[in-house]
């Protein structure tokens, strides 16, 4: 049974150290579904390479996304809604799970890179080391116009983080 209409498919995105894993968890208990951080759905080749401080490439990346697409779309037949913690950073890489997904909608953490230095150097245990940051920032393509999706300033408390989010879904921003 498919009561998916009240129940939204979401990729909370952004670089590394946005806050999309603490932002989506939070976001998918407010919402009632379930939570799931792209971290878990990357191959092992890829999570040693990252650790190893390379970034990854997009044939890399492929695989990953058309999981994370598979992930949401099954929550969109299944009805259960799913939030995905999911870097999405270029275009071409949301397009992979739209394709899959077409009712995802994308919430676009953003903050200046002194804002995320401060954030990926504090973190420990994270395969993703601060010195890919600035790769990031190079590959992040803005939303575009036509995207179902806004963003959401980090240099905020969590809590205004949650709640302009949250504020953004209820909206309707760019859907």
């Amino acid at each position: 049974m498919n009561d998916g209409a009240n129940r939204p498919v979401i990729v909370v995105m952004g670089v590394a150290g946005a806050g999309k894993s603490t932002i989506g968890a939070l976001l998918a208990r407010e919402l009632r579904v379930p939570f799931t951080d792209s971290d878990d759905l990357h191959p092992a080749a890829n999570v040693e390479k990252m650790a190893s401080g390379v970034p990854l490439d997009d044939d890399d990346r492929r695989p990953w996304l058309g999981a994370v697409g598979d992930a949401l779309a099954e929550a969109t037949r299944e009805g259960t809604g799913l939030v995905v913690a999911c870097s999405a950073l270029k275009r071409a890489y949301r397009d992979i799970i739209v394709a899959k997904a077409p009712e995802t909608r994308f919430v676009h953490l953003h903050g200046t890179r002194d804002v995320l230095a401060t954030r990926t150097e504090g973190r420990t245990g994270h395969f993703m080391p601060a010195s890919l940051l600035d790769s990031q920032l190079e590959t992040l393509e803005a939303l575009g116009p036509d995207e179902r999706g806004f963003v959401v300033d980090i240099d905020r408390p969590v809590p205004a983080i949650l709640a302009d989010a949250r504020s953004g879904l209820d909206d309707g921003a760019s859907s």
